[in-house]
């Protein structure tokens, strides 16, 4: 294999638009160029993580592509995911689709609930629905010396601080922790101490990059977009573009921290080698997730499952066709633009 490209990857939540980054992983995978070095994922990011990690440690990609195949089929509830693909073509548009499950009564019962109501009401009838997907996966490969360094993020519910799970700590109640959403989970204990979604405070963590033996290229698949140019003013509109801030938050942080060192490097502010210069690149959908919402994160649909898986693929072949060779030459996000 020549002129082998090695990255990190960095896996954002929400939910079932997950699909998104699975698709964008599917294509990664397929190509013979690029190496993932290191993952760092979050809820939804995290469950992707978690199949990636586990099939490159026993089987390499094809073994990973299987994985995941595996995961959304467990998460959809059926056993041949071609149902979304079947369906997809005579479907309404996606928006359309989106806005009837805005408006279904499923998400409408479920969202008065989880706002007037706790998960600890339903003491011992409770049982967290991703438990049994997340008991089925592998943990001996999960947390394997071999294959890509994996990093889980969770919230502390206490301390409010980030807690990232890497090696021997990575567990079932790891990745629970990290997909555990305060109104409709109860918080997820691991030595003693409970933990809530990780998307609060590093959606995902960038930092475990910072490694001087990880390469210097960082890709981010975002799935939250960062901007909307139209107001909101509907309440799903506004609790929609709430939880897209909210979750874009730590993430923003952790990229004006690179720009930050990026400046302090390029100015010559501090000695050479003392602190890694990271590129920093993004594959993304927003004009699809714009057309997307809340609901349609919670309410896992095979016809949008698999138009994001598709959309996935898609946006990771035009990063691979575009910016290949500057891997490992320069960012493609332009941070500067950003912050400066």
């Amino acid at each position: 294999m020549t002129n082998l490209k090695r990255i990190n990857i960095a896996l954002q939540g929400g939910g079932a638009h997950g699909a998104f980054t699975w698709g964008v992983l599917d294509r990664i995978l397929e190509s013979d160029r690029v190496e993932i070095a290191a993952i760092s994922g979050t809820s939804a990011g995290a469950l992707n993580g978690a199949a990636l990690k586990a099939g490159l440690a026993r089987g390499g990609p094809d073994a990973a592509r299987e994985n995941l195949s595996w995961l959304w089929s467990r998460i959809l509830g059926v056993r041949d995911l071609r149902l979304g693909t079947w369906l997809s073509p005579i479907a309404p548009a996606t928006e359309a689709i989106s806005r009837a499950i805005e408006y279904s009564t499923l998400y409408t019962v479920s969202d008065i609930l989880g706002q007037a109501t706790s998960p600890y009401a339903l003491g011992p009838f409770y049982r967290n629905p991703l438990a049994p997907i997340v008991s089925d996966m592998r943990f001996d490969d999960v947390s394997s010396q071999v294959g890509p360094e994996f990093h889980v993020c969770a919230t502390n519910v206490r301390t409010g601080k980030i807690r990232v799970f890497s090696g021997s700590e990575l567990s079932p109640e790891a990745l629970l922790a990290s997909a555990c959403l305060p109104s409709l989970f109860q918080a997820v204990e691991i030595d003693g101490e409970a933990y809530w979604d990780g998307g609060y405070t590093g959606n995902p963590a960038l930092f475990p990059f910072y490694d001087a033996a990880l390469p210097a290229d960082v890709v981010i698949v975002n799935i939250n977009p960062l901007v909307r140019d139209d107001l909101p003013y509907t309440a799903h509109e506004i609790h929609n573009r709430i939880n897209e801030i909210s979750f874009n938050s730590s993430l923003l942080r952790d990229l004006r921290a690179i720009r930050f060192v990026q400046r302090l490097i390029e100015e010559g502010r501090v000695p050479e080698g003392a602190m890694k210069y990271v590129f920093v690149h993004m594959i993304a959908d927003d004009g699809l997730m714009r057309d997307l919402s809340v609901a349609t994160k919670l309410i896992p649909s095979a016809i949008l499952i698999d138009r994001l898986f598709k959309a996935g693929r898609a946006a990771a072949d035009r990063f691979l066709d575009a910016h290949l060779e500057d891997l490992g030459q320069r960012s493609t996000v332009d941070l500067a633009e950003m912050y400066d």
